[in-house]
């Protein structure tokens, strides 16, 4: 089989991630981000501005194949959001066109904050997505402008990213973080390297035939309750105090299933935050 191409527009952490996995299946591999001299060694670098119409000067001439857009909002309020994810998505399209290229696919990194489901019912692609607050309602948006792109398209929607230098969690235990035992507030979780290996496995399964949906969830195979996360965690680090001012976590609390994604043959590396956590605390 020829060697596939493929465009990583915001190739930062998990993007880094994907390219490194399909780099050692021999794919061709570009990453657009602003400061390519990050890019993971292997990555052909397109320095790209996506809040610029502009095209960037040394974008890919040859064909693109697959198009992955996973960028990240620079400023965390609606305008930033706006900006990341519905204006540069467009721009990324407009610079396509321009170039005559027509990927084969265009997978979609969006976010289960589109969902508002909190008494710990199961979610999945078919649930509604009725997000109220405005990240959101401009994730919907831009999933919209990629199903509509003309573009074969699929929206991969990842839980809480967690992994090497996305510590939070582990940071919040040592400081004696309280959660809510009853009723359980549950929390869904996706290691870093199973975002990105879950991108590079639909990018794989496209490539040699098989028939994508429009949406699947990024999630491990076990949604726990977060003070069942937390306890585990306390015991490993030997945290025995608790904040008295530590936050008790009231957001919305639901269980996403990843059972889409896995009947198509993904299994994640780390299936539970067991596995994950513990790889993170033997690095």
């Amino acid at each position: 089989m020829p060697k596939a191409s493929v465009l990583i527009v915001g190739c930062g952490d998990v993007g880094s991630r994907l390219a490194t996995q399909l780099l050692a299946n021999d794919w061709q591999v570009y990453g657009l981000r602003r400061s390519i001299e990050r890019l993971p060694a292997g990555v052909i670098g397109v320095a790209g501005d996506l809040f610029n119409e502009a095209c960037p000067t040394h974008w890919p001439t040859g064909p693109i194949d697959y198009l992955v857009y996973c960028t990240a909002a620079t400023d965390h309020d609606e305008a930033g959001y706006q900006a990341a994810y519905v204006e540069g998505l467009k721009h990324t399209l407009s610079w396509l066109k321009q170039h005559g290229q027509q990927p084969k696919r265009l997978l979609f990194v969006s976010s289960s904050g589109v969902y508002v489901q909190q008494d710990g019912e199961w979610v999945d692609e078919t649930s509604p997505a009725q997000a109220v607050r405005y990240s959101g309602r401009i994730m919907l948006e831009a999933e919209q402008v990629a199903l509509r792109s003309g573009i074969p398209a699929s929206v991969v929607r990842l839980t809480g990213i967690y992994g090497p230098g996305r510590e939070w969690m582990l940071g919040q235990v040592r400081k004696g973080y309280r959660v809510a035992v009853d009723p359980p507030l549950y929390g869904n979780r996706i290691h870093a390297d199973d975002a990105g290996g879950l991108l590079a496995f639909l990018l794989e399964a496209d490539r040699h035939g098989k028939t994508l949906d429009d949406c699947y969830i990024g999630v491990d195979n076990d949604p726990a309750p977060l003070a069942e996360v937390v306890g585990w965690l306390r015991e490993r680090l030997g945290v025995t105090e608790w904040d008295a001012e530590a936050s008790v976590r009231r957001a919305g609390s639901k269980r996403c299933s990843n059972a889409r994604a896995k009947a198509l043959g993904w299994e994640p590396r780390y299936p539970s935050y067991r596995e994950g956590y513990a790889a993170i605390l033997a690095g």
